[in-house]
């Protein structure tokens, strides 16, 4: 028998030959506007079998009882619309063989432009079973990596210093909890094809501490910067806090990067009662100083290491009246993100999630731009929904800015967290999505003063 034999016990035992074959079914989802494929669009069939697409938009159907002949898949995305036919079903019929396959067109209601996920297991997982090659070099699984809460992103020395709050690892529910971290080239991959990340990993080839305190608790950072010291050296900064829970602070100061050991070590610890004078959210640096954006900015201080390390030295700045949304004239109430100078709009321009919108409670994802760093901000445009799925922190990444500016890209976590919704996202969920935007497009016109 060349396909399989019976083993002494009596179990059934493959050959290498029964694996051979084209045997998924591609289905391909793609942008009607662009003809790329639509990572995170859900497939499910009539018995609730659920495919996700990857980052290519692409899914390996292969489902034994379910192969030659018609499927009907109910499709949903994010953002992007499919027509429904005439009893009101959202999706498509596809004739499913072994070694076939079928494209899908969504339309984009969104502004933002999904991309990829840029961490997690499976990223290209369908692509590498039906055989294509993926742009990464890990595609499937990076760092024992699978999934990681919250980007925090800096160039230095010559590459992108990446860094995450909680990440999740194979082997257990549990994993770390004090900071992760990976580099990428500067420049490297198109960043509308993806970003190739070298993780700092431990013996077992897991994804390390980058903060390891002795002291019990998380260690979440923000407000990540280089700055030179007295030496005039640039030094890898951040604020970090030690947590005892989601609400529960037990330390915060400032860690610099040790590039011997490479992780960060403890700098200097701040006032525990003042939580509001240090370099909190996103930092941009602005006439020699940094401000910190969350998603306002409202503290500043210089740009220089002896500077940062002094508490006393922080600025408390004003926080401006929150925008009003464009199109209802509604106060849109933000909750996190950043600000970075546009050269193309000519503006200060933020992207950030709203808290308590619709449909999704931390989800819908806001642009709004300014004169000043500080404001006034007086409008929004929505460019990102979720149906009842958070996208929180997240962070344009203006070192990927392309075409003096026009094309932005921004990732953030997207996580059933804080959602009400009872069913994560298979892969996709607790990791980063990247989105690109297009920002001479006429829906992000603003009334001028």
């Amino acid at each position: 028998m060349n396909l399989l034999h019976c083993a002494s016990a009596g179990m059934l035992v493959f050959t290498t030959a029964a694996l051979a074959g084209p045997s998924h079914f591609a289905i391909k989802v793609v942008d009607d506007q662009t003809g790329r494929g639509v990572p995170l669009a859900e497939l499910k069939t009539v018995n609730q079998l659920l495919f996700v697409t990857d980052s290519n938009g692409l899914i390996a159907f292969e489902e034994p009882g379910l192969m030659n002949q018609e499927v009907f898949f109910h499709v949903r995305s994010h953002g992007y619309q499919h027509p429904k036919d005439g009893f009101g079903n959202t999706g498509a019929r596809l004739r499913v063989k072994p070694g076939g396959s079928a494209e899908i067109k969504l339309k984009r209601l969104n502004i933002g432009e999904r991309l990829y996920r840029v961490t997690g297991e499976g990223i290209y997982r369908d692509t590498v079973l039906l055989g294509l090659k993926p742009p990464l070099r890990e595609p499937l699984l990076n760092g024992q990596v699978l999934g990681q809460d919250s980007v925090q992103v800096a160039p230095y020395r010559g590459k992108l210093c990446w860094f995450w709050g909680d990440t999740n690892r194979p082997k257990y529910p549990l994993g770390q909890f004090q900071t992760s971290g990976a580099t990428s080239e500067l420049p490297g991959l198109d960043p509308g094809v993806g970003v190739d990340l070298t993780y700092f990993v431990d013996a077992d080839g897991f994804s390390k501490r980058m903060v390891p305190l002795k002291e019990p608790g998380m260690v979440w950072i923000d407000g990540l910067l280089t700055a030179p010291d007295e030496s005039g050296r640039e030094r890898l900064v951040a604020h970090y806090a030690r947590m005892k829970n989601l609400g529960t602070m037990l330390e915060h100061g400032l860690i610099i990067f040790n590039d011997e050991t490479r992780q960060f070590d403890r700098f200097v610890q701040f006032d525990l009662t003042d939580k509001r004078r240090c370099p909190r959210g996103h930092a941009v640096r602005v006439n020699g100083h940094f401000y910190f954006a969350a998603p306002f900015a409202t503290v500043r201080v210089k740009a220089a290491l002896a500077d940062l390390k002094d508490q006393a030295r922080y600025e408390e700045l004003p926080a401006p009246a929150p925008p009003k949304d464009v199109d209802t004239k509604k106060t849109v109430k933000l909750h996190n993100g950043s600000i970075n100078w546009n050269a193309y709009r000519k503006k200060w321009i933020l992207i950030a999630v709203q808290q308590g919108g619709a449909p999704s409670f931390l989800g819908e994802v806001w642009y709004s731009e300014a004169n000043d760093v500080t404001g006034p901000w007086p409008w929004a445009k929505k460019i990102v929904t979720h149906d009842r799925y958070s996208f929180y922190n997240p962070a344009h990444h203006a070192f990927f800015d392309q075409d003096g500016g026009r094309i932005i890209y921004f990732e953030g976590t997207y996580a059933e967290t804080f959602s009400g919704n009872p069913v994560p996202t298979p892969r996709y969920d607790y990791n980063q999505i990247m989105y690109r935007l297009d920002l001479s497009d006429v829906r992000l016109r603003f009334p001028q003063p």
